[in-house]
């Protein structure tokens, strides 16, 4: 059977998953970063707390208008424009005003930023391939790991010689240097021929899962919004957690590289099991490995028992976000993915700001972070309790289509 799948297609995948581990990079300053700029700030968390948030935010609300634009006028003026955005932000945040730091984040790096690359990727590289779709979507999403893999040491390097501020601002130069000539020179238009399996693909206001269509992207959106709450608490701030213990920032950093090469590692793990079990079924695995090493954070204040909690919190979380979009684009029209996959990113980057702020306010009101990784438990165990049935509806479905079919 004719496959779509070329070189080329590979070519893609890598070239965006370049862009997005520079771009991914911007918001990681101010985790890095969070305790010297809340000092300048009144040593309130909870204002650079949020404009990490608003940041992953923007980035979700802008995907929904950059997905439809991409379709337009092609994905690589939006991705060149983002990263434009993405260094306009750094820079004004740099001034280092709360409502600076807001504006650089939210509007910037997030809303014209980070939504030229997120969605609009999704989606680009998901029309380059039909066997390993799974795969190809499981890389490119590693982009945010590869930078948390690279970037927190360089940054807390460079803050503790230069300051953050100096910091955002040599990166933002270098977002522009790298990112703006992958998106012209390398990016170019999908193939037009129809991939594997096209004809079975599902049909335009057929039901999904039994369910009306737009019901089944709402529970889908609502799950995705519960795990990425308790994914986005470590992430935005292992590194002022482990201040608070005595642990110094270098080996705070130290550890969310950990997290995040954990993650990059495991994605391709979960990618491969998405090819071969379908999207739906690995959610519902990856969120359940997402709840149970959660709780490590609550069980252990060691160095060594952190650093090995945060590895294997980087293997759970890691499968999530690629499963969702493989599985909008197993459940729903192909026509449909250019708002559909925003439209579920949407919900999942609004779960991650809501877990990065949220995490923040508590910290400001309990006085330790037990308290909002308890919260986050809370969250995850909701997405299960949403998953779950979908999975069951899935296999109920599975059986009455292959019973009609004998």
């Amino acid at each position: 059977m004719h496959s779509i799948e070329t070189r080329t297609s590979w070519l893609i995948a890598w070239a965006s998953l370049a862009a997005m581990s520079v771009s991914y990079g911007a918001p990681q300053i101010t985790v890095v970063a969070l305790r010297p700029i809340a000092e300048g700030l009144g040593d309130a968390r909870e204002v650079p707390a949020l404009a990490y948030s608003l940041a992953w935010l923007g980035m979700a609300v802008g995907g929904i208008a950059m997905g439809r634009i991409a379709d337009r006028i092609g994905v690589r003026w939006t991705v060149a424009f983002g990263a434009l955005m993405v260094a306009t932000g750094l820079t004004i945040a740099s001034f280092g005003a709360a409502w600076q730091l807001v504006l650089g984040h939210g509007v910037f790096i997030g809303l014209l930023g980070n939504a030229g690359l997120n969605a609009p990727l999704y989606v680009y590289v998901s029309r380059w391939f039909d066997r390993r779709r799974g795969t190809a979507l499981a890389l490119i999403s590693s982009g945010q790991y590869v930078a948390g893999i690279i970037w927190p040491t360089v940054f807390a390097q460079a803050i503790a010689t230069a300051g953050w501020q100096h910091t955002m601002r040599w990166f933002a130069v270098l977002v522009v240097l790298s990112v703006v000539p992958v998106a012209l020179l390398l990016l170019r238009n999908p193939p037009d021929s129809a991939p594997i399996g096209q004809d079975d693909a599902p049909r335009a206001g057929a039901s999904v899962l039994g369910l009306r269509p737009n019901l089944a992207l709402l529970l889908l959106g609502c799950a995705g919004f519960c795990c990425c709450v308790p994914m986005a608490m470590p992430q935005g701030h292992l590194v002022a957690f482990c201040g608070d213990l005595g642990i110094p920032a270098e080996q705070g950093a130290a550890m969310l590289s950990l997290l995040l090469a954990s993650a990059f590692i495991s994605r391709q793990f979960w990618g491969w099991l998405s090819d071969r079990i379908g999207g739906l079924h690995t959610v519902l695995s990856a969120s359940t490995v997402q709840l149970v090493t959660l709780t490590g954070f609550l069980l252990t204040q060691s160095e060594a028992g952190l650093f090995t909690v945060s590895a294997l919190f980087g293997f759970g979380f890691s499968g999530l976000i690629p499963a969702y979009v493989l599985a909008i684009r197993e459940l729903f029209p192909p026509a449909q993915a250019s708002w559909r996959v925003p439209a579920m990113l949407l919900f999942s980057g609004s779960g991650m700001a809501a877990g990065g702020w949220l995490a923040g306010w508590i910290y400001d009101r309990a006085g330790f972070y037990g308290a909002a990784f308890a919260v986050g438990i809370g969250f995850n165990c909701l997405n299960l309790l949403i998953v779950g049935p979908l999975v069951l509806q899935w296999r109920r479905v599975q059986r009455l289509g292959f019973a009609a079919a004998q």
